[in-house]
């Protein structure tokens, strides 16, 4: 009795009497009034189900209210109906019953849903007897899979019935049970495919397994309870048997006893609805004053209706009533039957009012572990739950109860902004809870940078290293924080091992790089790193920290520099085969890293030269520049003389072509003679290369570089000529090899040379006497050649202007006797032309492209006509005629040739014409005159 005055009390129901529909005029609808007689009831498939016994007409009723509280009714006994099982998943109803006094009740299972002239259809009717003692029927259940029935009676015996319990052909029935006590109550259990009937008499309560062949049975305990006082729970109570007796209410599974309440009074009815155990129990004593029970003190005739939660242990209501028949559970709501009539409905509040008026209590009196557990119950949402959290927690919190607080707040993450709990935590002396609840917001993902910073420098001032070290050393996974944030706090707090591990662990490389190379000062083990990164993060990481390690560890730097532009492979095996090929670093983007380490560089870039020939342009520049400096630099006569070999060698190689110029000042700015000299010589600047020599004043590279290249550029040898003239030295026999080379190539007039040794001093006539005699002689001969050429041309042209007369002038006789072409005899008809040559017609005709040129002198004549239209074409290229004149030896007769192509003049090959002929009939008659002459036979 102490443990249920300690169950706090609510009202989750709401009370009312069933009212009959309103009527047409709106006045108010007065109680529902049930038949009178109604000994039994049940509920279910959307009606309450009444069995009355023997009224005035002589008829034994069933009866059906549905929700409109229309009741309708069929005979079912003659004298009475004593037990009613409404199934709930199938629309079938099993009662039990009298027809007569003295006889056997029967046992009628009625097909709803079918009709039998009017009535609901009775598919199968049997005597419900154990054996053949007769007996009263004392409870009865039925399966809800329609296999299984069993009949209690009040001798102790219980009649199972196994198969189709609509049919009497599918089904066979036995005594299951038998016994001293009378029988109580029935359940049935299906758990799986395993299928329990408890059995409860006024002294025990057994169990049987029907899913097991010869039906074994077990003993649960040795005391019972009063008809109608037993029920199976739902799931939430794993489908429990409940037995109330007057001292206690036990709960049993079907193997052994379970919990048990102190539930004292003489207990009536017992059912379940919902995850509610209700009780209805007689009420001998006076009623304490309660909001339930009214002010006024209670009879002992009443009787007490009370709803009970097992799980949260509380009362969810209790109410007195007037001779209670039965408590049935339809349509969402709790009906109650009273003796007199009378149904009063118990409606249950819906979830939010009734959280809200139990918070209200619950949070006065502190006891926030029942608020929780209400609401677990009646399944709140989330966010209902982390407000009931919150509040428990804040009242921990103002408690000093801090411990217990962080728990309460941990169960708020996700819901409650973590700022809320993490300000009231951050006094030293609660740092530990504080590292508690970041912990679980990190397990839970919902943890951001600003929270990892917090936990690590909870851990760091803890100096808990070994929780530091569990939460960092979590499998990839598991990871619930922000790791590039959790390396910057333990980089700043100096925990260098733990920010590495986490690096290297989740290939943060930049991280791990600069930790190990900023703080730690490892260098090797930062090369070392590098070296095992894929091609792409190697190379990146390389430009960015390949200074600081070419000055710690130059060597290995360097080697992994070869290795990275040549054929990079990483030493942990990050890249599988096939994925290498092309990987391969530009080697001129990594020269800035070898800034102070000059005998490192030469060895990388002479490497890269060696190992791979295409190396980028700027590695070849930056090595000649090296090899220049070290050659300029070097004292050492033999070693200069190799670095001078080396230097002259990487010039010769072909690779400067695309970069002359840059080669060029970089030989200059190192006084490279050589080097200057032969890239002269490759860019073809011969000028250069002689005015170099004339600068040294060698005179003998002069003539040299005017004998190798004079014939390519043949002013060379007019600027030694010039050179040498204005030498005050004696000079006479490089002048005179100057002028016998342009006497012979004829690169000069005489009065330019004359000219310009006239500027030299030393000079005497004497060094020109021999190259004036000569040219003056060659003139001379060269005078009288043309003038015989003269001679000739204007013989010739007299000759032909007096044929020209004479074909203009004179018949022409035709004196042929052989053809031109065939060289047969001529024979008419046939063809003559001017010029002489004469044709057999179809010899002409075969051959000539033409029908009025000679074919024979066709090929001269066409020459001719070229050489005309080419001299006409060419008549006004004037750039043409300066490059000739400039590139010939002899630039008279340059000058000569474009003088006789009509370049100067105009050529006008007819001035006058005569009147009446155009310039065409004239040039037709001066070209041809052909005669055709044709012989008919008679």
């Amino acid at each position: 009795m102490a443990a249920y005055l300690q169950w706090r009390r609510f009202v989750f129901f709401d009370r009312e009497t069933v009212r009959e529909p309103s009527g047409p005029d709106g006045a108010g609808a007065k109680p529902f009034a049930l038949p009178p007689g109604i000994a039994v009831c049940d509920s279910g498939r959307g009606s309450l189900v009444f069995g009355d016994i023997l009224c005035e007409a002589g008829r034994c009723q069933i009866w059906f209210l549905p929700r409109s509280l229309q009741l309708s009714s069929f005979q079912a006994y003659k004298l009475r109906v004593t037990h009613l099982y409404q199934l709930k998943q199938h629309n079938i109803l099993v009662s039990i019953g009298e027809d007569e006094e003295g006889i056997n009740p029967l046992v009628k299972v009625w097909n709803l849903e079918k009709r039998d002239g009017g009535n609901p259809l009775c598919t199968r009717i049997f005597p419900a007897i154990p054996g053949n003692k007769p007996t009263v029927v004392s409870c009865l259940t039925v399966h809800e899979n329609l296999n299984f029935m069993a009949i209690g009676f009040a001798d102790g015996s219980v009649v199972l019935t196994k198969g189709d319990i609509t049919r009497d052909r599918h089904s066979k029935t036995q005594i299951l049970h038998e016994g001293s006590y009378p029988v109580t109550g029935l359940a049935f259990r299906q758990s799986g495919k395993t299928t329990h009937l408890f059995v409860v008499t006024t002294e025990n309560i057994q169990s049987y397994m029907l899913s097991v062949k010869d039906y074994p049975h077990l003993e649960l305990d040795t005391h019972g309870c009063g008809l109608r006082c037993s029920s199976l729970s739902d799931p939430s109570q794993d489908l429990q048997f409940i037995v109330a007796g007057n001292e206690c209410v036990y709960l049993y599974q079907p193997d052994e006893r379970g919990p048990c309440f102190a539930f004292e009074g003489q207990k009536l009815i017992v059912h379940w609805y919902r995850g509610y155990l209700i009780i209805v129990s007689k009420d001998r004593k006076t009623s304490p004053k309660s909001e339930f029970a009214g002010n006024e003190a209670q009879n002992s005739d009443k009787q007490v209706l009370n709803i009970y939660d097992l799980c949260n242990k509380f009362i969810a209501y209790s109410s007195i009533f007037d001779d209670i028949v039965d408590v049935l559970a339809e349509w969402g709501s709790l009906y109650v039957l009273t003796r007199d009539g009378k149904i009063h409905v118990l409606q249950e509040k819906d979830t939010q009012t009734k959280l809200e008026a139990c918070k209200l209590m619950l949070f006065r009196k502190n006891l926030f572990e029942m608020a929780i557990n209400l609401a677990k119950s009646h399944h709140l949402d989330s966010d209902g739950l982390s407000e009931i959290f919150r509040q428990y927690g804040d009242h921990l919190y103002n408690k000093g109860n801090h411990d217990g607080a962080i728990q309460q707040y941990i169960r708020t993450i996700g819901k409650l902004e973590p700022s809320y709990v993490i300000r009231k935590f951050l006094d030293a002396q609660r740092i530990h809870n504080l590292t508690a609840y970041l912990q679980m917001l990190h397990l839970q993902s919902l943890a951001n940078a600003d929270h990892t910073t917090l936990l690590l420098n909870c851990y760091t001032k803890l100096k808990d290293s070994s929780k530091l070290e569990e939460f960092i050393k979590t499998s990839e996974s598991e990871v619930h924080f922000d790791v590039e944030t959790a390396i910057k706090v333990l980089r700043q707090a100096g925990y260098y091992s733990h920010a590495v591990y986490l690096a290297e662990k989740h290939e943060h490389h930049e991280w791990y790089l600069k930790i190990q190379l900023e703080d730690i000062k490892n260098y090797q083990e930062a090369l070392r790193y590098i070296g095992k990164l894929p091609f792409e993060q190697a190379e990146s990481n390389m430009k960015r920290y390949g200074k600081i390690l070419m000055h710690h560890v130059p060597n290995e730097t360097t080697e992994l520099l070869k290795i990275l532009c040549t054929d990079y492979c990483p030493s942990g095996g990050n890249e599988g085969p096939g994925m290498l090929e092309g990987k391969k670093a530009n080697s001129e983007e990594f020269i800035p890293v070898f800034a102070n380490n000059s005998r490192e560089l030469k060895a990388f870039l002479e490497h890269m030269t060696e190992v791979q020939a295409d190396s980028p342009q700027g590695v070849y520049d930056t090595l000649l520049e090296l090899r220049l400096q070290n050659w300029a630099h070097e004292q050492d006569e033999q070693i200069k003389e190799k670095l001078h070999n080396e230097a002259l060698s990487l010039l010769k190689s072909g690779r400067f072509k695309t970069v002359f110029d840059k080669a060029l000042v970089l030989c200059q700015m190192h006084n490279f003679k050589d080097g200057v000299l032969y890239l002269y010589e490759q860019g073809k600047l011969f000028q250069q290369i002689m005015h170099y020599h004339m600068q040294n004043e060698q005179y003998k590279k002069v003539i040299e570089v005017c004998e190798l290249y004079g014939d390519q550029e043949a002013c060379l040898w007019e600027q030694a000529l010039g050179y040498f003239a204005r030498k005050e030295e004696n000079c006479k026999e490089y002048i005179a090899a100057v002028l016998k080379h342009i006497e012979n190539k004829n690169l000069m007039p005489p009065l330019l040379v004359v000219q310009t040794l006239a500027h030299n001093s030393t000079a005497t006539l004497s060094v020109i006497k021999d190259y004036l005699v000569n040219k003056l002689q060659k003139q001379s001969h060269q005078i009288e050649q043309d003038e015989q050429r003269i001679q000739k041309y204007r013989e010739e042209t007299t000759r032909i202007r007096l044929e020209i007369e004479e074909l203009k002038a004179s018949p022409k006789i035709f004196q042929k006797t052989k053809c031109s072409i065939c060289t047969s005899a001529l024979e008419l008809p046939s063809v003559h032309f001017l010029c002489g040559h004469s044709f057999h017609q179809h010899c002409f005709e075969s051959y000539s492209e033409s029908d009025s040129e000679c074919p024979t002198c066709m090929p001269e004549n066409r020459k001719v006509m070229d050489m005309i239209r080419a001299q006409e074409q060419k008549r006004d290229l004037h750039d043409q005629f300066q490059h000739q004149l400039k590139c010939s030896n002899d630039g008279f007769s340059v000058v000569a040739d474009y003088f006789g192509r009509g370049v100067f003049n105009k050529l006008t090959l007819i001035t006058d014409l005569p009147s009446g002929k155009t310039a065409t009939t004239i040039e037709g008659g001066l070209q041809r005159e052909l005669l055709i002459h044709t012989k008919r036979s008679t």
